[in-house]
C-alpha cells in the first residue's frame, strides 16, 4: 500500500511542530475525552488519543465497505426477528456462557408476553482490516459486527478537520482538500429522530443509557446535541436509575421520572461486568417496554461471536436472505475464516489445529468492547486447558487477519512523540429503521478510523490501545 507521508515523516522539527499544532486542533475542535483521574467529572478533559497523520486506506476497499453496510443492517435485523435460528445457533454457547445465557432468556421471556414494541432502530458498526494475501494485495475482511453500544462516531465527526489542519501545516493543502467529510454523529441522530417520530409522541423523550464511569461523554453528547437541535428531549440515566424510578403503564409505555420514554439508546450492558442483579431487572423492565430499544435484545444477541460464526457457514446467508444473491456474494466476499468449536469430531479437530499454529488464528468469546480476544502462546494455553470442555463452545476461532503495517505517530496525553509501526481497522456505521415489518430506513451513516501500534494485537480507543484516525484513500 502506498505510503503518502514518506517525506513528512524524515523530518523530525516539522513533526514536532505539526504535533504541537495536531493538539491543539484537537481541543479547539472537541475530540475529547475525561481524564482517567476524573472520569465522571467534565472540569478537567484532555484530547482522545489520534494520529497526527492521516492513515493510507486503498480507495477500492472503502468503496466496497460502504456498499456492503446495507446488506449487513438488513442481514442483522432479518437474524433478530428469526427466533428459530438464534435458539439454534445459541443453543450450545448458552450452555457455558452465563452472560449470553441470560439475555437469552430476557429474549424468550418478552417474546412468550408478546412484543410490545413495533418500531425497532439499528444502529451497528461493522469493522474491518485490510488482509495483506500473499501477492501482496489487500482484502477487505471482516473481523465482527458491533451491535450495541457502537461508539466514536461523535468524536470521528470531528477528526477530519484537525487532521486537514495538520495537513496544511506540513505544506500538503491539496493533499488536505481529499479528506472526506465524515459526520457519523448526523446520521445515527437522524435514525434516533426517525425512531422517536415513528413512536408517535411529541413530549416523550430520549433516553441514553449510560455507564456509571462516562470517561466518553463527549462522543455521545455530539449526537445528543443533533437531537436537542431537532428538539427532542433527551435524558441520561443508568440501569440503577431504571431499576429505582422506571415503570411500564398498562399500555407497557415506559416512564422515567414521570417522563414518557420513546427510546431507549444503549451506551451500556455489553460485557458481564454491567450487570448485577438490580441491573439485569432493569433490562428485563426495558426489554418488556414499548419503547424503541436501540438494540433490543434479539439484535444484540444477532451480534455475538457464534452468530458470526454460523453466517460463515455454506448456505446460511441463503437461507436467511432469499432472493438476495447479490447481497449475499457482496458480504461473503468480506468474511475471514471463521471455526466452530462445538463438542464433537470437528471441534475437536479445529482445535488441535489451533493449538498446533496458534499464530494463524484469533480465539473470540461473545463478548464486546474490545480487549477480549487471544492470540499466540496464550491462545494455545487456554485452549490446551479447554480442548475437552464444553467451555470451549463459548468461543469461536477466526483466521488471523495480517495487515501491511505503515509508519504514523500516535498522540496521547502525557507520552512521547515517537514513531511507531501501524496497522488500522475501518468501520462503518450503519442505521436501519423497521416499523412492523417495513423498512423505513436503511443507511451507511459514515465511518471509522482507528490505528494501533503493531505490538498490541487487540482493543479499541476506549480500552486505552488504538487511537482515532482519518482515512486518505490512495
Amino acid at each position: 500500500m502506498a505510503a503518502p507521508w514518506r517525506d513528512v515523516l524524515r523530518d523530525e522539527a516539522a513533526i514536532r511542530e505539526a504535533a504541537r499544532v495536531a493538539v491543539d486542533a484537537a481541543l479547539l475542535g472537541g475530540v475529547l475525552m475525561r481524564t482517567e483521574g476524573e472520569p465522571n467529572a467534565s472540569d478537567v478533559v484532555n484530547y482522545a488519543p489520534f494520529t497526527l497523520l492521516p492513515s493510507a486506506v486503498p480507495s477500492a476497499l472503502f468503496d466496497q465497505a460502504y456498499a456492503v453496510q446495507q446488506d449487513f443492517n438488513l442481514l442483522v435485523d432479518t437474524i433478530s426477528q428469526n427466533k428459530e435460528f438464534l435458539e439454534r445457533t445459541l443453543a450450545s454457547t448458552i450452555k457455558v456462557d452465563d452472560f449470553t445465557a441470560r439475555l437469552f432468556r430476557i429474549h424468550m421471556q418478552v417474546l412468550e408476553e408478546g412484543l410490545a414494541q413495533s418500531v425497532f432502530l439499528g444502529i451497528n458498526r461493522s469493522d474491518y482490516m485490510f488482509d495483506c494475501g500473499a501477492d501482496g494485495t489487500p482484502a477487505l475482511k471482516q473481523i465482527e459486527i458491533n451491535t450495541i453500544a457502537a461508539s466514536f462516531g461523535g468524536l470521528t465527526s470531528r477528526t477530519a478537520a484537525v487532521h486537514g489542519q495538520v495537513l496544511k501545516v506540513l505544506g500538503k493543502s491539496e493533499e488536505a482538500l481529499r479528506l472526506l467529510p465524515n459526520n457519523p454523529s448526523k446520521g445515527l441522530a437522524l435514525g434516533i429522530a426517525k425512531a422517536w417520530e415513528l413512536y408517535g409522541s411529541q413530549s416523550a423523550v430520549v433516553m441514553f443509557l449510560v455507564e456509571e464511569v462516562q470517561r466518553n461523554i463527549f462522543d455521545q453528547r455530539c449526537i445528543e446535541n443533533e437531537l436537542w437541535n431537532r428538539n427532542i428531549r433527551v435524558i441520561r440515566k443508568r440501569f440503577r436509575d431504571v431499576f429505582e424510578k422506571g415503570s411500564l403503564d398498562d399500555a407497557k409505555r415506559l416512564y422515567m421520572d414521570g417522563q414518557e420514554v420513546a427510546v431507549v439508546y444503549y451506551r451500556e450492558g455489553y460485557v458481564p461486568t454491567n450487570y448485577d442483579q438490580q441491573n439485569w431487572e432493569a433490562r428485563l423492565l426495558l426489554e418488556r417496554s414499548r419503547a424503541v430499544k436501540c438494540p433490543d435484545i434479539a439484535t444484540q444477541l444477532a451480534g455475538t461471536k457464534k452468530v458470526q460464526q454460523e453466517l460463515s457457514r455454506p448456505g446460511t446467508l441463503e437461507r436467511l436472505l432469499p432472493g438476495r444473491p447479490e447481497a449475499v456474494a457482496r458480504m461473503r466476499a468480506t468474511f475471514a475464516g471463521l471455526y466452530s468449536l462445538d463438542v464433537g469430531e470437528d471441534g475437536d479437530k479445529i482445535a488441535a489445529m489451533a493449538i498446533a499454529d496458534p499464530d494463524r488464528f484469533v480465539l473470540k468469546p461473545q463478548r464486546e468492547g474490545g480487549g477480549n480476544n487471544l492470540y499466540g502462546e496464550e491462545l494455545r494455553q487456554v485452549l490446551e486447558k479447554i480442548r475437552d470442555s464444553p467451555e470451549r463452545t463459548s468461543y469461536i476461532l477466526m483466521d488471523k487477519i495480517k495487515p501491511q503495517p505503515a509508519n504514523n505517530y500516535l498522540l496521547r496525553a502525557h507520552s512521547p512523540l515517537q514513531v511507531s509501526e501501524c496497522i488500522s481497522e475501518l468501520g462503518i456505521f450503519g442505521v436501519y429503521v423497521r416499523q412492523g415489518k417495513e423498512m423505513v430506513m436503511n443507511e451507511a451513516a459514515g465511518h471509522l478510523l482507528r490505528t494501533k501500534a503493531i505490538e498490541h494485537a487487540d482493543g479499541g480507543v476506549a480500552a486505552g490501545v488504538a487511537v482515532l484516525d482519518t482515512p486518505y484513500l490512495v
